[in-house]
This record gives C-alpha cells, structure tokens and sequence, in this order.
C-alpha cells in the first residue's frame, strides 16, 4: 500500500508540475491546431515528413514534458521558454534590450531552430528536435508573461488567488484563465479561428521583435492590474479573457506563418 500511495504522490507531482509550464496543456494544443489549418500544401507535406503522422498539436507540449527528465540532456533549453525585458518606452528602446542580452533565450532559439530546420546540412533527426521545440516556443512567445520582468520571474513570484485558490500570476496565465473556459483544444481552436485572410494575414505580418514586443507591452499591462496578493475571480476573467484569446489566436497564425516560410 505505501508503496501505491508513493507511486500515485510522485504522479499527482509530475502532473501538477504541468500547469506552471506555459500556455498551460490545453493553451499549446490550441495554438498548434489553428496553426495545422493554416499550413501551406507544401509545409504540411515536409512536416508530415519529419514528424510523421501526427498533428501539431501532439507535440506541442512535449518541450515542457522534458522538464521532468533527469539525465540533463534537456536542462540548458529551460532558459529558451522566455525573455525577460524590463519595461521600455517605445519599440526601439525594446529591440535594443532585447538584442544587448547574452545567452540562450526565446528570441535567440526561435531565430536559431528555425536556421536549423533550413539548413540542408543539418541530418532530419536534429531537424526534428528542432521543429517540436518551434512548435512550443512561438507558443510562448505569445503568453505575456514569457516575456515578462526577471525580477518576479515573469510573474512567478507574485503570489495571487484565483477564484480563492492559492496561485501566482504566472500561473493564471499559464492555465487558469483559459481552464476556466472549459473548451477542449479543438473547440476552443475552432471558436477563435474566424477571421477573414485579409486579418488573417495582418496579424501575420511584422516581424519576431514586433511580436515579442506586442507581448511584452500587454505583460506591462497585466502587471499593472494584478498586484501582489491581487484576490482574482469573475472581473479579472472579464478583462482579461479577450486577451488570452487573441493570443492564442496570434499564436497559431503566427506559428503557421512561420513554419510555411521555412518549409515553402
């Protein structure tokens, strides 16, 4: 029996451990479901070669499975889920922060898998790895607090209540805020993903500075309206729920916009 009950404490562990990953499971699967729909013929042809059978969505997550694995071969990509920025006055002052930061982090990899995969060199088993990962990090680019303040830890270290339960901010937006809508990742794909191609394509142009920075100003604003030990409930869905829609709508546009370029 105790060895059950131990067995069962380690899985409930692992199993909560998920909901601080971004995006949360379900907030992932939807980003690469819009993205599926809106792949070119020969996109989908390539990926389907690297990847094989199964959707996007399938992997979307699997860059936050790895967390758990404790051999270290995984260990340097934890810094790739995110770029802290303080907080800029204009787009400029954001690109020059952004582009002065050494090391690993979301802007650097999103710009470095993406080489990967076009590059002829590189043998397909690399290509792979390196598809999954882009596949969940253009995710997180669009959850605001990945490209929050290092000081709190993009919001991990302010301390919340959702609906009276313990949290933090990072957490909310992780998953608290799109759990609550209680869509499965295909319903709630196919409910945001309405926009005509001409918006479409709008909200696909620009480049990844412009993108991070459009997260980053919206973090800016979450900042501002959830202080610490904020009690968080019905209001704070209200305000902030179109926003977490537009993201992951953002998100699987964006992915798809992306992902066709490097494969078209």
């Amino acid at each position: 029996m105790k060895i059950i009950l131990s067995k069962f404490a380690v899985a409930l562990a692992v199993l909560s451990s998920f909901y601080c990953f971004a995006w949360g499971l379900t907030g992932h699967r939807v980003v690469a479901e819009i993205a599926q729909h809106h792949l070119s013929s020969r996109a989908e042809r390539k990926i389907k070669k690297l990847l094989g059978n199964e959707k996007l969505a399938y992997y979307a997550n699997w860059p936050d499975f790895i967390k758990s694995d404790t051999t270290g071969v995984y260990k340097e990509t934890s810094a790739w889920h995110y770029v802290n920025v303080n907080p800029q006055k204009n787009f400029q002052q954001f690109k020059d922060s952004l582009t002065a930061q050494t090391g690993p982090n979301l802007y650097t990899q999103i710009k470095a898998l993406s080489d990967q995969i076009k590059d002829k060199k590189v043998p397909d088993a690399q290509k792979r790895t390196a598809l999954i990962f882009l596949i969940h990090l253009v995710g997180d680019l669009h959850q605001p607090m990945h490209v929050g303040r290092a000081g709190d830890l993009g919001g991990n270290k302010i301390n919340v209540t959702y609906f009276g339960q313990n949290s933090n901010l990072h957490s909310v937006w992780d998953s608290k805020l799109i759990d609550s809508q209680q869509y499965s990742y295909t319903e709630f794909a196919d409910v945001l993903d309405r926009k005509t191609k001409a918006e479409d394509e709008q909200i696909q142009s620009g480049s990844l500075e412009e993108w991070l920075y459009d997260s980053h100003k919206i973090a800016n604003s979450v900042y501002f309206h959830t202080p610490a030990n904020s009690k968080l409930s019905y209001d704070y869905n209200y305000r902030f729920e179109p926003t977490v829609e537009r993201q992951l709508l953002y998100g699987g546009l964006r992915l798809a916009k992306v992902l066709n370029d490097i494969f078209g």
